[in-house]
């Protein structure tokens, strides 16, 4: 396989001084999107705190929330225990594509007329349209037709589309095509059955919102994660950065291998190591680019953005799961995200890191 380095030499030809560094870990694999453990630190001299622990179902996955107090008994325990699953039930209430109350599936189900939405909504949406803007349509939350018929949707695989088939489908998605209003906080369809589908970015938008909430009760160190996406404020019970564990690229099971520190930031993975199809000897990913219409191909194993919030990191992490190792590192580093890819190569797999996303903050769990 060619060097990573002279790949995106030639990809930016005549771009001199292409800034990115890479960081070697071999068989290793970020893996906040498929499990996220939080490793306790080695014993310290000080005080530990005590530290209440928050779990259950949410959005088709469930959430974990971590927050240090001083006394165990604290009545307001209860009170963020209320703050939780009011905004979890609130996010999954406003973009669910499986409850027909939702907010988002009324809208889906309704015309072409302009269609007034929630605060919570029109903020997801903006984030959407934007990012989906500055990644060439990377990101697009109109893709669902596309997703269902390469057999990732709700019936499974069927067969492979043939060429037709997606003509038919492209005519049917596109983000452009949805008008949104952020003064006006409406959105309208220009094609009729647009379908949108937020669960790419809405369990980062419900992260933010459940530590936003927590932090409002008086709470300066909390960790939040929601189906594996994560955003920590303060530090742990022992005073020390919040770490989030990574996982060694095993199919038959998750290993633990790596930590990162993520304390005051938020932290989104997305990647194909789990979610894809065996057909006829070729790997077939569960990630659509919406620009082709096709399954991704290249040897993009997962990518990991740090950001200032959830929502940003999740969108960030979709955006250039779909754009690969080349084209997404480009714009990454256009972008200023601290970002972590992992290459998969004949030998096993590279990382390639931009922005702040720097090896300190990466240790070796024993």
């Amino acid at each position: 396989m060619q060097d990573l380095e002279e790949s995106h030499k030639t990809a930016r030809k005549g771009n001199v001084g292409f800034p990115f560094r890479r960081l070697i870990v071999p068989a290793l694999f970020i893996a906040a999107l498929f499990a996220v453990t939080v490793f306790r630190d080695r014993p310290t001299s000080g005080p530990v705190s005590a530290v209440w622990t928050f779990s259950g179902p949410t959005m088709g996955t469930a959430y974990s929330v971590k927050v240090v107090a001083v006394d165990l008994d604290d009545p307001a325990k209860l009170a963020i225990h209320t703050a939780i699953r009011g905004a979890v039930d609130s996010v999954d209430q406003a973009m669910s594509t499986f409850k027909p109350e939702s907010e988002l599936s009324l809208f889906n189900s309704s015309g072409m007329d302009e269609f007034s939405v929630s605060e919570d909504l029109a903020r997801v949406v903006a984030t959407a349209l934007e990012v989906a803007e500055l990644s060439d349509g990377a990101l697009d939350v109109t893709v669902g037709p596309l997703v269902d018929a390469w057999g990732f949707g709700p019936d499974g695989w069927v067969e492979t589309p043939d060429e037709a088939r997606l003509d038919t489908l492209r005519e049917m998605v596109g983000w452009r095509k949805l008008v949104f209003d952020p003064e006006a906080k409406t959105m309208r369809k220009t094609f009729e059955g647009l379908r949108v589908d937020l669960s790419a970015i809405a369990k980062g938008f419900a992260v933010d919102r459940v530590l936003v909430g927590i932090v409002e009760l008086g709470f300066g160190d909390v960790m939040v994660e929601i189906g594996g996406e994560v955003r920590t404020a303060g530090l742990n019970e022992r005073g020390q950065p919040w770490r989030i564990g990574v996982e060694r690229p095993d199919e038959e099971g998750r290993v633990a291998g790596l930590a990162v520190e993520v304390s005051g930031r938020a932290l989104a993975t997305s990647g194909d190591y789990r979610n894809f199809r065996e057909v006829e000897g070729h790997r077939i990913s569960h990630t659509i680019d919406p620009r082709t219409g096709r399954p991704v191909d290249h040897n993009l194993a997962s990518v990991s953005v740090l950001a200032a919030t959830c929502i940003e990191a999740d969108a960030w992490a979709t955006a250039l799961n779909v754009l690969g190792p080349l084209e997404g590192v480009a714009v990454a580093e256009e972008q200023g995200l601290d970002a972590l890819f992992i290459v998969r190569t004949d030998s096993g797999f590279d990382t390639i890191r931009t922005g702040d996303f720097q090896p300190e903050g990466i240790m070796e769990i024993p």
